[in-house]
This record gives structure tokens, sequence and C-alpha cells, in this order.
């Protein structure tokens, strides 16, 4: 073998080894579906959520989000992002207030994630799964783009 076939194959080998350190395991606790149980939540100022559902996804780059859900005017909203935990900004889709998130684990079961807007961190989000991976709960605080402050403790109950 070459040296330069010995280099090219050291390079994929580190390579592969690199993005499998930076993937999210398959074993991470959010995996899954969640559905808000709205009597568990807390809204300030409320009311709240009718409804919503988060499901998280394993990809390549981290983790999917998607959540739908209607809101406390009976409007639907639908938002979708990507992320991984490296306190890196992604772009977050359909949030009616927020541009983008960050991710960063605490811990197995806590992630603390910053949002923003324009730039701009406006809210910052705590994550815990249960130990025992049946509830998923998300404080929430920050301000509205109309300036208001708000602050939200959602309850989700594994699917």
């Amino acid at each position: 073998m070459s040296l330069r076939l010995l280099a090219l194959i050291f390079g994929c080998i580190v390579g592969l080894a690199l993005s499998v350190a930076h993937a999210t395991p398959s074993d991470d606790p959010v995996l899954g579906t969640w559905r808000l149980n709205v009597a568990k939540s807390q809204f300030t100022p409320g009311p709240g959520w009718q409804s919503q559902i988060r499901v998280y996804q394993a990809i390549p780059e981290g983790v999917a989000v998607t959540w739908t859900g209607v809101d406390a005017k009976g409007e639907k909203m639908q938002v979708s992002y990507t992320y991984a935990y490296d306190g890196r900004d992604y772009p977050m889709l359909g949030s009616a207030s927020y541009d983008t998130l960050n991710a960063v684990r605490i811990d197995a079961r806590t992630v603390r994630s910053e949002e923003k807007r324009d730039g701009k961190t406006v809210g910052v989000a705590m994550r815990t799964v249960s130990p025992d991976g049946k509830v998923l709960i998300i404080t929430d605080e920050g301000t509205t783009r109309k300036g208001q402050r708000f602050s939200q403790l959602l309850v989700f109950d594994r699917q």
C-alpha cells in the first residue's frame, strides 16, 4: 500500500470517529413523542397552550424537532428545527417568538437552550427528562415580540 492510500484511509477513519463523537446518541432520553399535559403545566401570563405534541428524532446532525399545537387563542402552530448539543445557533421555523435556538447538554437528562430573536437572547429554556423517562419538563422564560415577559412550565407525557 502506498503512503498516500494509507493517509487517505487514516483520514477517513478519523473523520468518521469525529462525526460519531458529535452525533446524538440513539439513547438520548428526549427522543420520541411527547404530549403536553395542560392540567400540570403553568403559564404566566395565562392562559397558555390548549394542546401541543413534540416529536424529537435522532438525525446524523443531531436532533430534529417538530411540534404542533393550539395556542390560547385557538390558533394552530407548527414549529420545526434541528440542532446539535454544541451551543451554536440553529434556525427555528414557524416560531411566533424566536428565530434561532441553541442547546447545550447539562447532564444526561438536562439541556439548556437560549432562544434568540434578531441575534439577541430573549428566552432561556431548561429541558429535563424524568429518571424513568416518562415525563419531559420544560421551563421557559423570556419576552414576546411585543416585549411582554412570560414564563411557562410545560409538562409532557411520553406517548
